[in-house]
């Protein structure tokens, strides 16, 4: 009701999550499992929300008061305010399997086993946002300074971090791609490209171009940032690299927030035509360009050409030209 109302009135509903800090406020969109609520659990930014706010013409809020987290193989080091909230009044946790001969009742959360997916991969928590240590006041914030789009790209190809224009936000924005992996939904047993249109199709009750227009128009008029930030896999797709580091990802994401990445020197992918910063502050130069990190160059060209292709035929299918999104790829 929210994602239909509040267009009409000139306020940009979205499905993202939100925090806020010395760099300004930033807002996360993203589908499930690329991090949001992961990234946006900052011990050094306090927290505006982690699912549904609105930008209004005085700035961002919160309208649905809890988070929504993962819960399969939490790395509790990585993650200490998500591990801190399970055991916080008001937490639900969904699907993760009693210990062997032992009542749940008599089960401290802390000790529940976070790798087991025997009922299913999709293990979760709820918990209200006050159980999070540090939250804005209000559940709120300023004209956000940077937007980040996240993506969990199974297939190796994306850079970790791309900067991205005006044009090029618009278009990953309508596309809203992530990969899906096995486990995660009924059917799915190798990784999928998934392409939902703001980063959450099914609870977006208007046309994609209109919240577009809303968020291109919010970011023109406030000098908002964005990058494309890949938490996915490097190295090779799912099964044969490895998931980019939490720590590089954070890394990434600081230098997006302080505008460290600004002015840095860039160079644009040959095949999707995204532009990588060559240098960033606590990650290595050679994560920074996907194919290097890949053993077979020849095989990463043709996953990256392959990858275009499904970006140009859900362009193509959606009918994205017609609305007035530009083609990026």
């Amino acid at each position: 009701v929210m994602n239909f109302a509040l267009p009409a009135k000139g306020q940009l509903s979205m499905h993202c999550s939100a925090n806020i800090g010395d760099e300004g406020s930033a807002i996360l969109f993203g589908l499930s499992g690329t991090g949001k609520t992961t990234l946006s659990a900052d011990p050094d930014r306090d927290l505006i929300g982690d699912d549904e706010h609105v930008w209004t013409d005085s700035g961002v809020c919160n309208f649905e008061d809890g988070c929504y987290a993962k819960l399969i193989d939490l790395d509790k080091e990585a993650e200490p305010v998500i591990a801190a909230a399970l055991s916080k009044p008001g937490t639900l946790i969904e699907n993760v399997p009693a210990l062997p001969g032992r009542p749940l009742a008599e089960t401290d959360p802390q000790e529940l086993d976070l790798t087991d997916g025997t009922i299913t991969e999709n293990t979760r928590f709820a918990y209200p946002l006050a159980a999070n240590p540090h939250v804005a006041d209000g559940a709120a914030g300023p004209h956000p300074r940077t937007i980040v789009l996240l993506t969990a790209d199974a297939f190796g190809v994306l850079p970790p971090v791309s900067i991205l224009d005006a044009d090029e936000v618009m278009y990953h924005f309508v596309t809203g791609y992530t990969s899906k992996l096995a486990g995660t939904e009924v059917g799915v047993t190798e990784p999928q490209a998934a392409f939902s249109a703001c980063f959450g199709s099914p609870f977006m009750s208007r046309p994609p171009s209109g919240y577009a227009e809303l968020l291109a128009k919010r970011m023109a008029d406030h000098e908002t940032r964005c990058v494309l930030l890949n938490t996915g896999w490097s190295g090779g797709p799912y099964g044969k690299g490895h998931r980019i580091s939490i720590q590089h990802t954070r890394a990434l994401l600081d230098a997006a927030l302080a505008g460290d990445l600004d002015d840095v020197e860039t160079v644009v992918h040959p095949t999707l035509g995204l532009r990588m910063p060559v240098t960033c502050p606590g990650v290595p130069d050679e994560v920074l360009n996907p194919r290097g990190t890949w053993e077979d160059p020849d095989g990463y060209d043709a996953a990256a050409e392959r990858l275009r292709g499904m970006f140009r035929d859900n362009y193509e299918t959606k009918g994205f030209a017609e609305l007035g999104i530009s083609a990026a790829m």
